[in-house]
Protein backbone atom coordinates (compact mmCIF):
# COMPACT_ATOMS: atom_id res chain seq x y z
CA UNK A 1 0.00 0.00 0.00
CA UNK A 2 1.47 3.52 -1.03
CA UNK A 3 1.17 6.22 1.70
CA UNK A 4 0.31 9.66 1.72
CA UNK A 5 2.26 12.59 2.90
CA UNK A 6 -0.35 15.97 3.30
CA UNK A 7 1.70 19.62 3.28
CA UNK A 8 -0.65 22.15 3.93
CA UNK A 9 0.00 25.96 5.71
CA UNK A 10 -2.62 24.72 7.94
CA UNK A 11 -2.80 22.01 10.13
CA UNK A 12 -6.58 21.93 11.03
CA UNK A 13 -6.96 22.28 6.80
CA UNK A 14 -4.85 19.10 6.66
CA UNK A 15 -6.88 16.93 9.38
CA UNK A 16 -9.90 18.19 8.11
CA UNK A 17 -8.87 17.15 4.16
CA UNK A 18 -7.78 13.91 5.56
CA UNK A 19 -10.63 13.00 8.26
CA UNK A 20 -13.16 14.14 5.22
CA UNK A 21 -11.55 11.34 2.72
CA UNK A 22 -11.25 8.66 5.68
CA UNK A 23 -15.27 8.83 5.33
CA UNK A 24 -14.74 7.16 2.06
CA UNK A 25 -12.72 4.21 3.30
CA UNK A 26 -13.97 1.11 4.22
CA UNK A 27 -11.49 -1.77 6.18
CA UNK A 28 -7.67 -0.74 5.64
CA UNK A 29 -6.55 2.45 5.78
CA UNK A 30 -3.56 3.89 4.25
CA UNK A 31 -0.68 5.25 6.22
CA UNK A 32 -1.32 8.95 5.90
CA UNK A 33 1.18 11.89 7.47
CA UNK A 34 0.78 15.18 7.93
CA UNK A 35 3.46 18.24 7.72
CA UNK A 36 1.36 21.55 8.06
CA UNK A 37 2.19 24.40 9.71
CA UNK A 38 5.24 25.65 10.60
CA UNK A 39 6.66 27.25 14.34
CA UNK A 40 2.58 26.44 15.81
CA UNK A 41 1.22 28.86 12.96
CA UNK A 42 1.08 29.13 9.79
CA UNK A 43 3.39 27.86 6.84
CA UNK A 44 5.43 24.66 5.53
CA UNK A 45 8.85 22.72 6.87
CA UNK A 46 11.13 21.23 4.57
CA UNK A 47 12.48 19.43 7.72
CA UNK A 48 9.00 18.49 8.92
CA UNK A 49 8.03 17.10 5.30
CA UNK A 50 11.08 15.15 4.99
CA UNK A 51 10.45 13.68 8.35
CA UNK A 52 6.71 12.61 7.36
CA UNK A 53 8.26 11.02 4.09
CA UNK A 54 11.10 8.97 5.85
CA UNK A 55 8.39 7.65 8.05
CA UNK A 56 6.40 5.98 5.39
CA UNK A 57 10.16 4.52 3.50
CA UNK A 58 8.17 0.84 3.78
CA UNK A 59 5.25 1.55 2.03
CA UNK A 60 4.63 0.90 -1.84
CA UNK A 61 5.98 5.07 -2.29
CA UNK A 62 4.66 8.22 -1.12
CA UNK A 63 2.56 10.76 -2.91
CA UNK A 64 2.85 14.01 -1.60
CA UNK A 65 -0.46 16.44 -1.67
CA UNK A 66 0.21 20.34 -1.23
CA UNK A 67 -1.89 23.12 -0.60
CA UNK A 68 -0.44 26.53 -2.05
CA UNK A 69 2.68 26.40 -4.63
CA UNK A 70 4.93 27.55 -1.89
CA UNK A 71 4.19 24.23 -0.37
CA UNK A 72 5.57 22.84 -3.47
CA UNK A 73 8.65 24.49 -3.09
CA UNK A 74 9.04 22.89 0.66
CA UNK A 75 8.55 19.50 -0.62
CA UNK A 76 11.08 19.93 -3.14
CA UNK A 77 13.70 20.56 -0.60
CA UNK A 78 12.06 18.11 1.48
CA UNK A 79 13.18 15.56 -1.05
CA UNK A 80 16.87 16.76 -0.95
CA UNK A 81 17.42 16.19 2.05
CA UNK A 82 15.06 13.49 3.33
CA UNK A 83 17.16 10.28 4.60
CA UNK A 84 14.63 7.45 2.54
CA UNK A 85 15.25 6.57 -1.13
CA UNK A 86 11.75 5.41 -1.49
CA UNK A 87 10.07 6.65 -4.40
CA UNK A 88 7.79 10.24 -3.11
CA UNK A 89 5.58 11.80 -6.03
CA UNK A 90 4.90 15.68 -5.62
CA UNK A 91 0.77 15.74 -6.39
CA UNK A 92 -0.17 18.82 -8.83
CA UNK A 93 -3.78 17.91 -8.09
CA UNK A 94 -6.27 20.19 -5.83
CA UNK A 95 -5.64 19.91 -2.35
CA UNK A 96 -9.25 17.87 -1.07
CA UNK A 97 -10.31 16.36 -4.28
CA UNK A 98 -6.50 14.80 -4.88
CA UNK A 99 -6.85 14.17 -0.86
CA UNK A 100 -9.89 12.17 -0.86
CA UNK A 101 -8.64 10.35 -4.44
CA UNK A 102 -5.62 9.48 -3.36
CA UNK A 103 -7.02 7.71 -0.14
CA UNK A 104 -9.21 6.05 -2.01
CA UNK A 105 -7.00 4.90 -4.08
CA UNK A 106 -4.20 3.70 -1.88
CA UNK A 107 -7.23 1.73 0.21
CA UNK A 108 -8.02 -0.03 -2.57
CA UNK A 109 -4.40 -1.54 -3.24
CA UNK A 110 -3.63 1.07 -6.34
CA UNK A 111 -0.44 1.77 -8.03
CA UNK A 112 1.99 5.35 -7.14
CA UNK A 113 1.52 5.86 -10.59
CA UNK A 114 -2.11 5.03 -10.90
CA UNK A 115 -3.17 6.85 -7.77
CA UNK A 116 -0.94 10.16 -8.33
CA UNK A 117 -2.36 10.37 -12.11
CA UNK A 118 -5.93 10.01 -10.79
CA UNK A 119 -5.22 12.87 -7.95
CA UNK A 120 -3.49 14.86 -10.53
CA UNK A 121 -7.50 14.87 -12.66
CA UNK A 122 -9.42 14.91 -9.26
CA UNK A 123 -10.98 18.17 -10.64
CA UNK A 124 -12.58 16.39 -13.40
CA UNK A 125 -15.59 15.77 -12.20
CA UNK A 126 -16.32 19.68 -11.61
CA UNK A 127 -15.72 19.87 -15.51
CA UNK A 128 -17.95 19.52 -18.18
CA UNK A 129 -17.82 16.44 -20.55
CA UNK A 130 -16.16 16.64 -24.14
CA UNK A 131 -18.65 17.39 -27.16
CA UNK A 132 -19.01 13.41 -27.17
CA UNK A 133 -19.88 12.74 -23.81
CA UNK A 134 -16.72 10.71 -23.18
CA UNK A 135 -15.80 11.18 -19.72
CA UNK A 136 -12.02 12.50 -19.45
CA UNK A 137 -10.67 9.21 -16.92
CA UNK A 138 -11.59 6.72 -19.63
CA UNK A 139 -10.40 3.17 -19.18
CA UNK A 140 -7.38 2.50 -21.14
CA UNK A 141 -6.20 -1.23 -20.06
CA UNK A 142 -9.09 -3.29 -21.29
CA UNK A 143 -7.66 -6.55 -23.10
CA UNK A 144 -9.08 -6.79 -26.52
CA UNK A 145 -8.37 -10.61 -26.51
CA UNK A 146 -10.63 -11.28 -23.65
CA UNK A 147 -14.41 -11.53 -23.50
CA UNK A 148 -16.58 -8.56 -22.12
CA UNK A 149 -18.95 -9.63 -19.60
CA UNK A 150 -21.76 -6.65 -19.07
CA UNK A 151 -25.31 -5.98 -17.58
CA UNK A 152 -27.37 -2.80 -17.34
CA UNK A 153 -28.84 -1.59 -14.21
CA UNK A 154 -31.06 1.58 -12.85
CA UNK A 155 -29.87 3.43 -9.86
CA UNK A 156 -32.10 3.54 -7.27
CA UNK A 157 -29.96 4.86 -4.23
CA UNK A 158 -31.39 8.82 -3.23
CA UNK A 159 -28.17 10.79 -4.51
CA UNK A 160 -26.59 8.26 -7.00
CA UNK A 161 -23.27 7.84 -7.50
CA UNK A 162 -21.96 10.41 -5.19
CA UNK A 163 -18.39 9.67 -3.11
CA UNK A 164 -19.01 7.28 -0.96
CA UNK A 165 -20.59 5.03 -3.34
CA UNK A 166 -18.21 6.00 -5.53
CA UNK A 167 -15.51 4.92 -3.24
CA UNK A 168 -17.18 1.37 -2.96
CA UNK A 169 -16.91 0.73 -6.02
CA UNK A 170 -13.08 1.56 -6.53
CA UNK A 171 -12.64 -0.63 -3.38
CA UNK A 172 -14.76 -3.51 -5.03
CA UNK A 173 -13.05 -3.05 -8.43
CA UNK A 174 -9.78 -3.74 -6.49
CA UNK A 175 -10.85 -7.48 -5.29
CA UNK A 176 -10.92 -8.95 -8.92
CA UNK A 177 -8.45 -8.88 -11.35
CA UNK A 178 -10.66 -8.01 -14.63
CA UNK A 179 -10.57 -4.47 -15.82
CA UNK A 180 -13.96 -2.98 -15.06
CA UNK A 181 -16.06 -0.09 -16.54
CA UNK A 182 -19.06 1.58 -15.72
CA UNK A 183 -20.99 3.72 -18.42
CA UNK A 184 -24.18 6.52 -17.97
CA UNK A 185 -25.96 5.17 -20.61
CA UNK A 186 -28.82 7.90 -19.64
CA UNK A 187 -26.30 10.70 -20.55
CA UNK A 188 -23.62 9.01 -22.57
CA UNK A 189 -20.82 9.74 -20.33
CA UNK A 190 -18.17 7.34 -20.38
CA UNK A 191 -16.72 4.51 -20.25
CA UNK A 192 -14.81 4.86 -17.17
CA UNK A 193 -12.68 2.91 -14.95
CA UNK A 194 -14.14 1.63 -12.15
CA UNK A 195 -10.53 1.90 -10.18
CA UNK A 196 -10.74 5.99 -10.50
CA UNK A 197 -12.91 7.39 -8.00
CA UNK A 198 -12.68 10.68 -10.29
CA UNK A 199 -13.60 8.95 -13.17
CA UNK A 200 -16.82 7.59 -11.58
CA UNK A 201 -17.40 10.60 -10.47
CA UNK A 202 -17.58 12.15 -13.64
CA UNK A 203 -20.70 10.13 -15.12
CA UNK A 204 -22.76 12.25 -13.29
CA UNK A 205 -24.52 9.39 -12.57
CA UNK A 206 -27.99 10.53 -11.13
CA UNK A 207 -30.92 8.45 -9.71
CA UNK A 208 -32.75 6.92 -12.15
CA UNK A 209 -30.10 6.68 -14.63
CA UNK A 210 -29.09 3.66 -16.14
CA UNK A 211 -25.44 2.13 -15.84
CA UNK A 212 -23.41 0.07 -18.07
CA UNK A 213 -21.03 -2.56 -16.32
CA UNK A 214 -18.64 -4.27 -18.48
CA UNK A 215 -15.52 -6.28 -17.32
CA UNK A 216 -13.44 -8.14 -18.94
CA UNK A 217 -10.89 -10.72 -17.59
CA UNK A 218 -10.51 -13.94 -15.69
CA UNK A 219 -12.89 -13.51 -13.26
CA UNK A 220 -15.24 -10.86 -15.14
CA UNK A 221 -18.85 -12.61 -14.43
CA UNK A 222 -17.99 -11.99 -10.83
CA UNK A 223 -17.06 -9.00 -11.07
CA UNK A 224 -19.80 -7.70 -12.77
CA UNK A 225 -22.16 -9.89 -10.57
CA UNK A 226 -20.39 -7.82 -7.54
CA UNK A 227 -21.05 -4.15 -8.86
CA UNK A 228 -24.79 -5.30 -10.06
CA UNK A 229 -25.01 -6.17 -6.25
CA UNK A 230 -23.89 -2.85 -4.91
CA UNK A 231 -26.06 -1.02 -7.71
CA UNK A 232 -29.37 -3.34 -6.59
CA UNK A 233 -28.82 -2.83 -2.92
CA UNK A 234 -28.22 1.48 -3.12
CA UNK A 235 -25.29 1.28 -2.18
CA UNK A 236 -26.05 0.49 1.44
CA UNK A 237 -28.27 4.09 1.13
CA UNK A 238 -31.89 2.88 1.41
CA UNK A 239 -33.87 3.27 3.92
Amino acid sequence: MIGIVLVSHSEALANAAMDLALQMVHGARPPIRIAAGAAGGFGTDATAIASAIDDLAKTDGVLVITDLGSAILSSSLALEIRSSTHQVVISDGPFVEATTAAVVGAAAGGSLADIAADASNALAAKKSQDATGQAASSAEHTDPGSPVVSAEERLINPMGLHTRPASLLVQMAGEFSSDIELTNTSSGRGPVNASSVIGLLSLGACKNDRIRIEASGPDAPQAVNAVKELVLQGFGELS
